[in-house]
């Protein structure tokens, strides 16, 4: 069935997500690497950004700042009008779990686990969760006949439909991706962009580093990155 992604607006009430002037520095030796310099973000309510550029740009860095899984060398993280920057870990799992779903661009899934336990262990860090409204993020996502298999038992379409799914198991208010149509067939692609545009209709917000034109094409917002500034937006 062919789906026709019409762009919408949505009214944006509320700021769920913002950076300000983010450094991130690494060491190799005597070399430093700035992966983010002075970038500045800000995410609404029902808001998808795309994070374009080529590889090494820092988009994968930006992600993980914004979700608290690597700790900025300068500037703030604010998540619902939280700080996450230099927190405990303990506080920044708790500031995840109850507003973000996170997608890596591989990783997503404990090898010894299968779906339906990873998605699982995602939501036992969260609020209760509705036995019944997994089943529904199973079923939307298409993964409801393999949610007993586990990862190796997968294909890539699956593995990334799989992802997706505890990303979405919390019902978070912002997604955080990274290449989620990287490695997937059509099929699983139209999947995917189809539940974005009805995650964005329900009000969630998203951030997605890609590659793909066809998820560009669906954010309300396209930040360029190059070296680990946004050159444009």
């Amino acid at each position: 069935m062919e789906i026709d992604f019409v762009q919408f607006s949505v009214e944006l009430n509320l700021r769920v997500l913002e950076a300000e002037e983010l450094y991130r520095f690494y060491h190799s030796g005597d070399e430093e690497v700035k992966a983010l310099r002075g970038v500045h973000l800000a995410l609404g309510e029902g808001e998808m950004v795309a994070l374009v550029g080529p590889s090494g740009s820092g988009k994968s860095t930006l992600l993980h700042c914004l979700a608290g899984l690597d700790e900025p060398d300068g500037g703030t993280v604010r998540v619902m009008d939280h700080v996450m920057s230099r927190r405990s870990e303990a506080e920044k799992l708790r500031l995840r779990s109850r507003y973000m779903g996170i997608m890596r661009q591989k990783d997503n899934l404990f090898a010894h686990l299968t779906v339906a336990e990873n998605v699982a262990l995602v939501q036992s860090l969260s609020k209760p969760n509705d036995a019944g409204m997994t089943e529904a993020i199973y079923a939307r996502i298409g993964i409801a006949g393999r949610k007993s298999s586990l990862p190796s038992q997968l294909s890539g379409g699956e593995r990334a439909r799989a992802g997706l799914a505890v990303a979405m198991a919390c019902q978070p208010s912002i997604l955080l991706l990274d290449e989620p149509t990287g490695e997937v067939d059509a099929e699983t692609e139209t999947a995917i962009l189809g539940l974005l545009t009805e995650y964005r209709r329900d009000g969630g917000a998203v951030i997605v580093a890609t590659h793909n034109p066809a998820v560009a094409r669906l954010a309300t917002q396209t930040l360029s990155m190059k070296d680990g500034k946004i050159i444009d937006g």
